[in-house]
Order: C-alpha cells, then sequence, then structure tokens
C-alpha cells in the first residue's frame, strides 16, 4: 500500500503531470495555477484493502519555459485498514524543473502517522549526449548515472499533450521524479482517449481559464522495471487540459482506488520571458 507513489501524479503537471524534446513537445503552455483535490475511496477489494479513505491534495504549480518549472505537493490520506487503528500518510515534495529540461532538483518528505518514513533530496543534470547524472544528499550520499531517453515530469507531460493534439492515442516514456529513495526510473504507458466536449462537473472546472479549453481522457501506467509480471504498481488517471490543469482523478493502487474531485482551483500569473 504505497501511498507516496502518487506524487508521480502530482509533479507530472497533472497536475500536474524538453530534453531535446520532439517539435510540438515544447508547444503547449503551461497555466501556473493552484489546484486542491478532495480524496476518497472509490472501490476496495481484498483482504488487506482499507475498508475506508479520505484526504487531500494540495498542488501548487508556478513558474514558465523560461525561468522553470516549480512544483510544490502535498498529499494527506487518511486509511482505514481492515484491522486495526487508522494511519495517516503525509507526503509533501517540492521539485524544479528549468525550461529545457537540463536540470531538476526534488525534495520529497514522508511521515505515517507522525514518524518519518521517507526523506529525499537530490539533484540531476543532463549530459551532454542525454543521459543523466544524479546526486543524492538523502536518505544517503552518493551519485550515479541513468541512460538516455528519461523523461522529467513536467517534460512527461508536454510530451503526453503533443501527442493528444497530434491524435496519438498513446504514449510510452521513461521518466524519473525522484521518489522511491531517489534512484527509480519507471517505465510508464500512457492511454489517450477522444477529445471530450462534455461539461466538466465540479465547481471549480468552472473557471473561465477553462472555457472552451480541449481536454483529454488520459491514464498512465507506471511499471516497475524489476518486476517481471507485467502488472502497473499503479495507474493515474485524469482528464487533461491542454494547459496542464487536471480533473476528475483517480488512483489505482490495484486493490483499491482513490478518487480526486477538485475543489478549488485558482490561474496564477504567468512570469513573462525576457
Amino acid at each position: 500500500m504505497e501511498l507516496s507513489g502518487s506524487l508521480r501524479w502530482a509533479a507530472a503537471g497533472v497536475l500536474i503531470l524538453v530534453f531535446a524534446a520532439p517539435a510540438g513537445a515544447s508547444g503547449s503552455v503551461l497555466a501556473p495555477h493552484r489546484a486542491v483535490y478532495d480524496l476518497t475511496l472509490l472501490r476496495s477489494s481484498g483482504l488487506k484493502a482499507p475498508t475506508g479513505a479520505h484526504g487531500r491534495i494540495n498542488y501548487d504549480f508556478s513558474g514558465s519555459s523560461c525561468e522553470g518549472y516549480v512544483a510544490n505537493f502535498r498529499q494527506m490520506v487518511e486509511l482505514d485498514p481492515p484491522e486495526g487503528p487508522q494511519r495517516l500518510t503525509d507526503m509533501r515534495s517540492a521539485t524544479f524543473e528549468d525550461g529545457d529540461g537540463k536540470n531538476f532538483r526534488f525534495q520529497i518528505d514522508t511521515r505515517i502517522d507522525g514518524e518519518l518514513n521517507e526523506n529525499i533530496d537530490g539533484s540531476v543534470a543532463r549530459t551532454a549526449d542525454g543521459a543523466l547524472a544524479v546526486k543524492l544528499q538523502r536518505p544517503k550520499s552518493t551519485s550515479f548515472d541513468l541512460d538516455r531517453g528519461i523523461l522529467f515530469p513536467t517534460e512527461h507531460i508536454k510530451h503526453i499533450l503533443a501527442a493528444a493534439k497530434a491524435q496519438e492515442t498513446t504514449l510510452e516514456a521513461k521518466v524519473f521524479d525522484g521518489s522511491e529513495t531517489g534512484e527509480k526510473v519507471y517505465d510508464t504507458l500512457t492511454v489517450i482517449g477522444h477529445p471530450l466536449d462534455s461539461p466538466a462537473a465540479e465547481q471549480a472546472a468552472q473557471n473561465e481559464a477553462l472555457k472552451g479549453m480541449a481536454r483529454w481522457p488520459v491514464a498512465i501506467s507506471y511499471f516497475d522495471p524489476e518486476k517481471k509480471d507485467g502488472t502497473p504498481s499503479y495507474v493515474m488517471s485524469f482528464d487533461l487540459y491542454e494547459n496542464g490543469i487536471a480533473r476528475a482523478l483517480k488512483i489505482d493502487y490495484g486493490d483499491f482506488i482513490l478518487a480526486g474531485e477538485m475543489t478549488s482551483l485558482e490561474i496564477l500569473r504567468m512570469p513573462a520571458c525576457n
């Protein structure tokens, strides 16, 4: 029951949801914004699955392709296990990703029932040949290299939007976001549906900035390359607007699914490029 893995939805810009990106991948202008999502238990199955859950995601995304992107994310979830006391998971992350996808910094703090469970601090620089040089300060001081062709979270969202606009239905990508002790690279498969024209239900989605804007239903499956059973570690699904804002979240962990309803949305000022 790994709740900290849901970082991938936030930093990805979904919340949001460029390394020598192909033409079109850099064409999406992502909107700086603050959003709040209320979490509830949508479905639960199996003997070890929780019987109840509720929580909240606070997401703050700012910056531009000129000065880089800053994402601050907090997710708090209270789970009712089949037996025993309720458990509270509190995960916070702060990331910076420059506009051309050459540098990425991340800090992640996860606490379970108030006790520190995960504390990650690191940075990544893309080398001249496109490979990644990773430096970790926590949980341990170490350096290592990763292969070429790996995306950071914001550029992953830009690639998804480029694929959606090109009427492509799938996108495969390797993604690094600093989670999983700061060393994990996930294989991802994104499935993109047809553009949606039905009105969004939430009051927060009635924001003027979203009116008439294209959006697509998106499902991103995250696979651990070390697992050979072919099943994803979890699946994130949501409606993705062409400015990077997301609504109607679902986080599927296999034995239970959390739903996230957008209850607040504030569009922030877009910094001017010099």
